[in-house]
């Protein structure tokens, strides 16, 4: 009897995960813009308590005065990156022809190591290709992209309005004093494993980001600033975005120069910034606040990535670990979170 309820309980469980992804990924369009809203909306008020701990003699900076120092740095960062878009996307189309004859040459290169006497140039490669239905995604992409940004913001504005009554609402939901209790350390625990977890990527993002300017400025290439800006981005995914930080930006430097000197040097100088800071600084810094299995993190980052695309993998690690957070606080989902850490060590 014990085993057959067990089972049942497996198999509903089993089930119960399904429907999870199913509704996940059926509802991506509204679960990741509030996903998204509720990380800024921390974001927000982790740089709030920040600015709270600034003192002056016996005078401390109030919350209010917090906050809107909070929404100007973030208000300040999306227009710094907008502009920054804007002016690389002006750049390249003035450095288009320059990388368009590169580009034969590579191409030339290619076709006479098989022995091919007259290679096609870019233009004949790309004649036949129907660039309308591309310009009509590309077009819809940022329109789709602008409305959820649009979501997003309003997503925040409301959570900043009732973060006021959360504590009310949890005196209602668990009226007994032993519950609630485990309820807020519960929550606690998750902030701070997700504070630790931003404060220490963004400072490794930061510091990879200049690392990896310095060495494009360096070799001269072309848009450093920006690549300099998308690898800090790209840091935040594990794995695959260190993985593209380095592969892009060798890409350009190979259609930039005429030699593959600097082609060499862009490869293997990101190559080894993201190894050495991604291996052996972060890790340290990390220690074992997070405790996710790297299996686990791969796994999580792959299922993300599948259920809501690029936003699901920046999303992966801070929701992975709410997840185990949750599953370990109760004695059925205890086992999972086990398995889940690193070393088995679950507070």
């Amino acid at each position: 009897m014990a085993q057959e309820f067990k089972s049942l309980n497996f198999a509903v469980s089993f089930i119960a995960v399904v429907l999870a992804g199913y509704v996940l990924a059926q509802g991506r369009e509204l679960f990741v813009p509030f996903a998204i809203g509720v990380m800024v909306w921390y974001v927000i008020n982790a740089l709030t308590r920040q600015f709270q701990r600034i003192r002056i003699g016996t005078w401390s900076v109030p919350r209010w005065l917090g906050l809107t120092l909070s929404l100007l740095v973030l208000a300040g960062a999306i227009n710094l990156m907008v502009d920054l878009i804007s002016a690389n996307v002006n750049q390249v189309a003035r450095a288009a022809p320059t990388y368009a004859e590169n580009l034969d040459r590579i191409i030339d290169d290619i076709f006479s190591w098989f022995d091919v006497p007259q290679a096609p140039t870019l233009a004949e490669l790309i004649k036949d290709i129907n660039v309308a239905p591309w310009i009509g995604t590309l077009a819809g992409a940022l329109s789709g992209f602008a409305g959820k940004l649009g979501l997003v913001l309003v997503y925040v504005l409301f959570l900043l309005m009732s973060q006021g009554f959360f504590g009310q609402k949890l005196d209602a939901l668990f009226p007994d004093e032993h519950r609630r209790r485990r309820m807020e350390n519960m929550i606690q625990r998750m902030q701070g494993e997700i504070q630790s977890y931003l404060w220490i990527k963004t400072l490794v993002s930061v510091l990879t980001g200049l690392v990896s300017y310095a060495i494009l400025a360096t070799v001269g290439v072309d848009f450093a600033s920006f690549w300099a800006f998308v690898i800090f981005l790209l840091n935040y995914i594990p794995t695959i975005g260190s993985i593209i930080g380095v592969v892009f930006p060798a890409l350009l430097t190979l259609v930039q120069f005429d030699t593959p000197g600097p082609f060499l040097i862009v490869a293997v100088g990101l190559g080894a910034v993201q190894f050495m800071i991604g291996n052996i600084l972060e890790p340290r810094l990390q220690g074992a606040s997070l405790g996710l299995d790297p299996l686990v993190l791969i796994i999580s980052l792959m299922a993300w990535g599948m259920l809501w695309g690029v936003a699901g993998m920046f999303l992966a690690v801070p929701i992975t670990v709410i997840i185990m957070i949750v599953l370990s606080q109760f004695e059925t989902g205890r086992p999972i979170a086990i398995l889940m850490s690193k070393d088995g060590q679950i507070k």
